[in-house]
């Protein structure tokens, strides 16, 4: 979608850490909701990169959680999508309706 737009994994992973919510969305949260509900395969690293490159953007913070006594006291890097990110979201959103709106693609290819 260009430099000032989301590419197409930067919009699933947002996508995935708002279904989430801040408590919730981490990691290997992320990656399990992005196979959950696009049956995509991803992988950690690929989802934590995504992140770095949207927290730069600043469509995205991270927090470190309290030590987990499960997780052998280490912390979780959670993520809150800030209102840029949701900004960008609702403009990827609109833009994919407005190419879509009016459009009946064949089981075979190509528009009608």
């Amino acid at each position: 979608m260009g430099k000032s737009g989301l590419g197409e994994f930067e919009l699933i992973v947002l996508l995935a850490a708002l279904r989430l919510g801040d408590e919730r969305a981490h990691t290997l949260a992320i990656v399990d909701e992005i196979v959950e509900r696009t049956a995509r395969k991803t992988t950690r690293s690929a989802v934590y990169v995504t992140l770095q490159r949207l927290e730069k953007k600043g469509l995205v913070t991270s927090w470190l959680s309290e030590p987990r006594a499960e997780r052998g006291g280490k912390r979780r890097r959670h993520v809150t999508v800030e209102a840029a990110g949701q900004s960008a979201v609702r403009r990827a959103r609109a833009a994919l309706e407005s190419l879509w709106q009016d459009l009946e693609v064949t089981a075979v290819g190509g528009p009608r």
